[in-house]
């Protein structure tokens, strides 16, 4: 029987200059969960870095758009068109600046909510209809962060050591998120990931 196909998705920016921004920590878990098999994205094909992994009795197609993230959706309409790749099976990580540093959320569909990475993928995938990983990175004027910051500068601002460390930190419960996602589904993915504030 041919394993199911799963597409996991990091939103973010390509270019050293963004590496360990705010707007990129969709970049640093995607990586850090093909990291903990020991292996990194470092294939390319249709404007993306990524690597295709026999894991968790499925095929996995990790994905790191490189066209910036206002044009995300072109390159991972293009993965889930060849691939084959059903919307439910689509789990896509981002920033969220509505929910506190560190948080952790599961959703299924909704709108962009500002968020320019995830219009262009309703935009290109003709679809809400796919899976939504956030991971808090807070809001200027909230938690201690000062209010005169624009929002634009600091999502594109470098994480602080504090934030990178509970980065760090969350690292194995997202692994642990997305197994179950992939093995036992969006429920048990939920309880998992939910659950951390």
């Amino acid at each position: 029987m041919a394993e199911e196909r799963y597409l996991i998705v990091g939103l973010g920016n390509p270019g050293q200059k963004y590496e360990k921004t705010r707007h990129n920590v969709g970049f640093q878990i995607v990586d850090a969960i093909a990291g903990s098999e020991n292996e990194s994205l470092k294939l390319a094909k249709w404007d993306a870095l990524y690597n295709t992994l026999s894991l968790w009795e499925a095929r996995l197609y990790f994905v790191k758009p490189q066209s910036f993230m206002n044009l995300s959706g072109k390159s991972v309409a293009r993965f889930v068109d060849f691939f084959k790749i059903p919307s439910g099976n689509i789990l896509v990580v981002h920033d969220d600046i509505d929910m506190n540093p560190g948080r952790l959320k599961l959703v299924a569909g909704g709108g962009p909510g500002g968020h320019n990475g995830i219009r262009s993928l309703i935009q290109c995938l003709g679809t809400r209809a796919f899976f939504r990983l956030k991971y808090g990175v807070g809001r200027p004027g909230k938690e201690g962060v000062h209010a005169e910051i624009p929002v634009d500068r600091y999502v594109l601002g470098g994480l602080s050591g504090a934030e990178q460390e509970l980065l760090n930190r969350r690292i194995p419960c997202l692994v642990d998120g997305v197994e179950a996602f992939v093995k036992s589904g969006s429920q048990q993915a939920m309880n998992i990931i939910n659950s951390v504030k």
